[in-house]
């Protein structure tokens, strides 16, 4: 390697951009955060009702706790990684959490429950998406919706993955042990990578984003608005904008009502007349869909304004949610597993790469940081809601009708979420 350029070269002087060579490592990461995910745990829910005898309403109201909890700490991991950087913050997560998977085959007690929520949607759902998509901004600028696409095909994977490998393991060893190998599988897959491969930022090793060496003004494009003068944007200034909170409030929707949904989808199908199976076929499915719906987002958001991609992934939302209220046999149930994963896919990689594309690179942890915590928080909040009105009305049809609201109001943010612009002393 050229460590003064960041470049792996050949003999023909031709050179490689050491950003790429993260990419994996990245994705990686992002593929084990399954543990932490909504996707995986429900996995657990019902072993943990039949051995414990909890009930569904307790255990997600710990679930729905422990992620309120986890929300408010992305705050702090964000700052810790704008301080100590990648490296040093994907091999510590990674170290963690696969104590806190052991930990979790150890719970007997609710309070135990909730501390092991907690610590997996800390580490897992939180932190290890955080710091892998902050990774890949840093080192790309032109090609950050591309590169953001690439690396979170990770997450794509193991929602496709991740549930069937759980199943098994906890057909065949039982849902404690289960939880044990998922904890070991984390620090074998994930800690070396992390520390040999994983650098803070290119400028760490002399290079510069994408490995070019200049970006002109006028090939910035709106989709990249600021980029060429990130560092001016401090958190204390990107909390004085309108587009901040904005953009905050336009990313929840997905957050809410896609885990609510995923989290009651056996029961959902099942008032439908639909049996489980199909619903664990339709997240596989999703997840296809969402790999797909990832890589359409790395292109557009190269090219287009951000804010009203984030209108089409919220619109995707509303049609989805018109389609579970009328969903009667298997087709519907699989055009609406389309959907939902077609829009999660758009979701992710344009609310990654719409940060460090408004706000810059040298604060982008403690700014994601932030916007993270309202992503958990959302996804939290969700499964609630809906099971309680469901306890009331034996339907999901009102829940679904009342947050028809939510991408709506969430669109029109999106809308108004213009580009910030910094204002210079004259």
């Amino acid at each position: 390697m050229n460590i003064k350029t960041g470049s792996i070269q050949n003999n023909h002087n031709a050179s490689i951009f050491y950003g790429w060579f993260l990419l994996p490592v990245a994705g990686l990461g992002l593929f084990l955060s399954g543990p932490g995910q909504t996707y995986n745990i429900s996995v657990f829910v019902d072993p943990i009702m039949e051995d414990t005898g909890w009930s569904r309403t307790l255990i997600s109201s710990i679930y729905t706790a422990g992620s309120l909890t986890a929300s408010v700490t992305m705050i702090v991991v964000g700052r810790l990684l704008d301080k100590y950087g990648a490296r040093v913050m994907l091999s510590s997560v990674a170290l963690l959490f696969g104590f806190a998977l052991l930990f979790m085959g150890t719970v007997d007690k609710p309070l135990e429950l909730y501390l092991g929520f907690t610590l997996l949607r800390t580490l897992g759902q939180g932190s290890l998406i955080l710091i892998p998509t902050t990774l890949i901004s840093l080192w790309f600028v032109r090609l950050r919706g591309k590169a953001t696409a690439l690396s979170t095909l990770g997450l794509s994977l193991s929602q496709a993955i991740l549930p069937i490998l759980t199943l098994t393991l906890v057909m065949n060893f039982g849902w404690r042990s289960a939880w044990s190998l998922l904890g070991l599988m984390i620090w074998v897959a994930l800690i070396l990578p992390s520390i040999l491969i994983v650098r803070r930022s290119p400028e760490s090793i002399g290079s510069v984003p994408d490995g070019i060496p200049s970006i002109k003004a006028n090939e910035i494009t709106d989709s990249q608005s600021n980029s060429s003068d990130e560092s001016d944007w401090t958190v204390k200034e990107a909390l004085g904008t309108r587009t901040f909170w904005l953009l905050l409030f336009a990313g929840s929707s997905q957050s809410l009502i896609t885990t609510a949904l995923i989290f009651h989808q056996i029961s959902i199908f099942s008032t439908k007349g639909l049996d489980a199976n199909l619903a664990a076929f339709t997240i596989t499915l999703m997840a296809i869909f969402s790999l797909l719906g990832n890589l359409f987002s790395g292109y557009l958001t190269d090219k287009f304004p951000n804010r009203y991609i984030i209108v089409v992934s919220n619109s995707i939302i509303i049609i989805a949610m018109i389609l579970v209220l009328y969903i009667s046999n298997p087709v519907h149930a699989l055009i609406y597993g389309g959907l939902m994963g077609f829009g999660s896919g758009i979701h992710m990689n344009v609310t990654t790469v719409i940060w460090p594309n408004y706000f810059g690179r040298t604060h982008l942890g403690s700014i994601r940081g932030i916007a993270t915590t309202s992503g958990v928080a959302s996804a939290a909040l969700g499964p609630m809601p809906f099971g309680i009105l469901f306890d009331i009305t034996g339907s999901y049809s009102l829940s679904i009708v009342l947050f028809f609201i939510l991408p709506t109001t969430c669109a029109i943010a999106a809308i108004l979420a213009t580009p910030p612009k910094k204002h210079t002393p004259q």
